[in-house]
C-alpha cells in the first residue's frame, strides 16, 4: 500500500506554503529546503508567486506533475485539491497534516472518506490526516521541530500521536540516537501503524525498490493509541523478528474497565492491558511505559549484541556502580567477581585503594590511560566477562574530554559492548555533547539504563510453530456447545467437552434428591452446588465428606442455599490447586491463563497468560514463569507435580477455543495436580 512517492518522491508540492514559519505550511517548507529535499520543490498559494525562494504557483492547473502533495490548507477545501492532483497531475502520495475531519465530527470522517476514495481510486497513498508528516533520509516532511539526527543505521518510529513522536525525538537527542524513518499516522484514514508495519517488513525483500531505499535499520519504535488489526500487527511483527529485526513498544490507552463485570476468574483477570501484553509477548515486541524508557531500550538495541549476561562495571564512582549492579541481579543478570592473577596484573597499573574484583573501581583520580587499561584486560583477558559498562563523570574540577576519547575508541574496536553512562549533565555537558556529535551513543542514568538492559535480555523467545493438530471427537464437541446460546453450559456438557477434548477430569454425578444418595458407594467424597456462579463465595462447597449421613446433612444444607438447583457429587482427591482459564478478547482472540487456583487465584494473581494457538514448548514456558513453579518442580523431598502433564492439559485447552471460537469463557478450576496425574475438579464454559 505505502509507495515509492510516499518514501522516496521525486518531487514534491507544499499546499499551502507560507513564508511564515510559525505555521505548519511554512515550517515544513523550512524544514524541506534546510534539509536538502534532492528532488523538485513546488509551493501551491494563490496570493504569491515565490515563497521562501521556491517558485509558488497561483493556479493548480499550472502546477507540473508532482509525486508527493503535502498539504497544509483547511479542511474543507482539500478534496478538490485532491481531485485535480490525483486526475491530472498524477500525484500519488499525500501527507495531509489538516485537522477538522474524524477527529472532530460525522461531517468530517465523512469528508476524510470521500479524499481517501479519491486517492484509493489513483492508486494513491494518504498518510494522515490530522499527523505531523513523515521524516526519513530523503526528505523532512514534518512541520515540527527539532529534527533529530537521520542516518540509515538509525530507528525508524511509527506513532499514532504527531505530539509524542516529537517529544520521543526530543528525548533521543540525550542519547545520541539517530532516526532512520519517522512514520505519523494521526487520524490513520488509509494507513496506521499496523500497514507501516508491513511496508517494512514488505520493503527487507521487496524487488522493485531499488537498493537505495532498502531499510537499514533493525530497531523499530512503536506509539500505539489503539490496536484496530491484531492479526497484522502479529503477522508482520513475527516476520520482522525473524528477520533480526527488534520491536520496542508504548501502549497506551489499556484499561481494565471491561473486565469489571466479568462473571469467571478468568474473565475479571483478562483485561485489555493483560490482552495487550499477551499479543506483545508473542509478536516478540518489548513493551515499555514511557517514552524514556523507549528511547533507552532502544539505543541499548543499537550497541553490538551481547553474547551471554556477564557485565563488567567499570567506575570512578562507587555509588551509581552499586545501585547498577542491584538493579541488574534483580533482572537476572551477572556482575561477577573478577579474582585471578590477571585481575591482580591490571590492579598494579592502577592507584592504591582501587578494586578490580567487579565492580571495578579506580577512584575519583582515576585517569584515561588507566580506564584504557581496565578495557584491555576486560576484552581480552577477563573471559569471565561479555560486556562492558562505563560510569564516568566528573565533580566539576577538571574536563574528560581524553576519558570519553578512549571510550569512544573502543567502543568501536573492542569486541565485547561497551556501555557509556555520562551521568555529569552540566559539569561536563560540553564533553557529552562532542561525545554524541561524533556518533556515540551514551546514557546518563544507570538505574534506567540497568532496568531497559533487563528488558532487552528478559525479551520472551518467539515461537514460530504452534500446534496445529485438531481435536477428535469434533462433532461431539459441537453437539455439545450448540445446546447453548450466550450462557453457561451445564456441568455435565461441560464435563463431556472437557472429555473429548481428552483433558482427564473427576468423576461426578448430579443429585436432586437425597435419595439419589444410595448411588454413591465409595467414600470419601465432595458436595458442590449447582446453581450459583461462585460456590465457595455462598458455602456451597462441602469437603471430605466420609460416610451417607454425613452425605445427607451435606446435601441438605446445600438445597438451602439460595439459587440451588442441585448438587454435584465428586470423589474427594487430593493435590495441589491449579487453574487453567480462557477469555476470548473481541479484538486479539482467546486468552489462556494457568497458575495457582482454588479461592486464591484472584488474590494472589500468580498467572501466565498467552495469546492461542501455543506449543508445547509454550505452554511449558507459561508454567516456568509462575512464582510457584518452585514447588510445582518439587523441594525438600516433595515430588512436585507431573509438569508435563500440566503442559499437555493447557496445549489441549488451547487446541479447544480454537477449533471452537464459540467459546467465550472458560474455567477449569479447581485442577487437582499430584506426580501422578492432573485432574479438572469444576469447570465452566460458556459459549456466545
Amino acid at each position: 500500500m505505502i509507495n515509492k512517492a510516499l518514501i522516496n518522491p521525486k518531487s514534491i508540492v507544499v499546499v499551502g506554503g507560507s513564508d511564515n514559519i510559525a505555521c505548519p505550511g511554512g515550517r515544513v517548507l523550512k524544514n524541506l529546503i534546510e534539509h536538502h529535499f534532492k528532488g523538485d520543490l513546488y509551493v501551491l498559494n494563490p496570493k504569491k508567486e515565490q515563497v521562501q525562494n521556491i517558485k509558488s504557483y497561483t493556479d493548480i492547473a499550472e502546477l507540473p506533475k508532482v509525486d508527493l502533495a503535502i498539504i497544509a490548507i483547511t479542511a474543507k477545501y482539500i478534496k478538490e485539491t485532491v481531485k485535480i492532483l490525483t486526475e491530472s497531475k498524477n500525484t500519488k502520495a499525500f501527507i495531509i497534516f489538516s485537522a477538522g475531519f474524524s477527529e472532530k465530527d460525522k461531517a468530517g470522517a465523512q469528508l476524510e472518506q470521500e479524499i481517501v476514495a479519491l486517492i484509493k481510486k489513483a492508486d494513491g497513498v494518504l498518510l494522515g490526516p490530522n499527523n505531523i508528516g513523515l521524516l526519513n533520509t530523503h526528505y523532512a516532511g514534518v512541520f515540527t521541530t527539532p529534527i533529530p539526527k537521520l542516518d540509515r543505521k538509525g530507528v525508524n518510529l511509527i506513532s499514532g500521536s504527531g505530539a509524542t513522536a516529537v517529544f520521543i525525538m526530543e528525548a533521543a537527542k540525550a542519547t545520541g540516537l539517530s532516526f532512520n524513518s519517522v512514520f505519523t499516522v494521526g487520524n490513520s484514514a488509509q494507513i496506521g501503524v499496523e500497514e507501516v508495519l508491513e511496508h517494512f517488513d514488505d520493503n527487507s525483500n521487496i524487488k522493485h525498490f531499488k537498493e537505495e531505499n532498502k531499510i537499514y535499520s533493525k530497531v523499530i519504535l512503536l506509539y500505539i493509541e489503539s490496536i484496530n488489526q491484531p492479526k497484522k500487527l502479529l503477522k508482520h511483527a513475527k516476520s520482522l523478528a525473524k528477520k533480526g529485526y527488534h520491536l520496542v513498544a508504548i501502549k497506551a490507552g489499556s484499561s481494565d474497565a471491561g473486565s469489571r463485570a466479568a462473571s469467571s476468574h478468568t474473565g475479571a483477570m483478562a483485561n485489555a492491558d493483560v490482552a495487550v501484553n499477551a499479543l506483545f509477548e508473542k509478536a516478540g515486541i518489548i513493551r515499555c511505559y514511557g517514552r524514556n524508557e523507549l528511547i533507552q531500550v532502544a539505543t541499548i538495541l543499537q550497541h553490538k549484541q551481547v553474547e551471554g549476561k556477564r557485565f563488567a562495571i567499570i567506575t570512578h564512582a562507587g555509588g551509581p556502580a552499586v545501585m547498577l549492579t542491584d538493579v541488574l541481579e534483580k533482572n537476572g543478570l551477572e556482575v561477577p567477581e573478577i579474582d585471578n592473577p590477571l585481575s591482580k596484573e591490571l590492579l598494579s597499573y592502577l592507584y592504591d585503594g582501587s578494586s578490580v574484583q567487579n565492580p571495578i573501581d579506580f577512584l575519583a583520580t582515576g585517569n584515561a590511560e588507566q580506564l584504557e587499561k581496565i578495557i584491555q584486560y576486560c576484552d581480552t583477558k577477563f573471559n569471565e566477562i561479555d560486556a562492558m559498562i562505563i560510569i564516568f563523570g566528573s565533580p566539576g574540577l577538571t574536563d574528560v574530554y581524553d576519558v570519553y576519547d578512549v571510550i569512544e575508541k573502543y567502543q568501536k574496536i573492542s569486541k565485547k559492548p561497551i556501555y557509556a553512562i555520562m551521568p555529569s549533565v552540566v559539569n561536563v555537558k560540553e564533553e557529552i555533547d562532542q561525545f554524541i556529535a561524533h556518533g556515540n551513543l551514551c546514557f546518563n542514568d544507570e538505574v534506567l539504563f540497568g532496568e531497559a538492559l533487563g528488558k532487552v535480555y528478559n525479551k520472551p523467545p518467539l515461537y514460530f510453530k504452534n500446534c496445529a493438530n485438531r481435536l477428535i471427537n469434533i462433532s461431539t464437541i459441537e453437539d455439545e456447545l450448540k445446546k447453548y446460546e450466550d450462557e453457561y453450559i451445564s456441568p455435565k456438557s461441560a464435563l463431556k467437552v472437557l472429555h473429548f477434548s481428552h483433558i482427564h477430569c473427576v468423576d461426578e454425578i448430579v443429585l436432586t434428591h437425597k435419595k439419589e444418595l444410595d448411588k454413591i458407594i465409595d467414600y470419601p467424597i465432595v458436595m458442590k452446588v449447582i446453581g450459583p456462579l461462585h460456590k465457595t463465595d455462598v458455602g456451597g462447597v462441602i469437603l471430605n465428606i466420609k460416610n451417607k449421613k454425613t452425605a445427607i446433612d451435606a446435601f441438605n444444607e446445600i438445597m438451602q442455599i439460595k439459587e440451588a438447583k442441585a448438587v454435584l457429587v465428586q470423589p474427594m482427591k487430593k493435590g495441589l490447586e491449579l487453574f487453567i482459564g480462557v477469555k476470548k478478547d473481541p479484538k486479539f482472540g482467546h486468552l489462556i491463563m494457568c497458575g495457582l487456583g482454588g479461592t486464591h487465584v484472584e488474590i494472589h494473581k500468580d498467572i501466565s497468560v498467552k495469546l492461542t494457538p501455543l506449543s508445547i514448548n509454550c505452554a511449558h514456558d507459561m508454567i516456568k514463569e509462575l512464582n510457584i513453579y518452585p514447588i510445582l518442580k518439587g523441594i525438600r523431598g516433595d515430588k512436585g507435580i507431573n509438569i508435563d502433564l500440566f503442559a499437555e492439559t493447557i496445549l489441549q485447552v488451547s487446541k479447544l477455543v480454537n477449533q471452537f471460537p464459540e467459546i467465550e469463557e472458560l474455567d477449569i478450576n479447581p485442577l487437582l495436580a499430584n506426580n501422578k496425574e492432573i485432574v479438572a475438579v469444576d469447570t465452566r464454559i460458556k459459549v456466545e
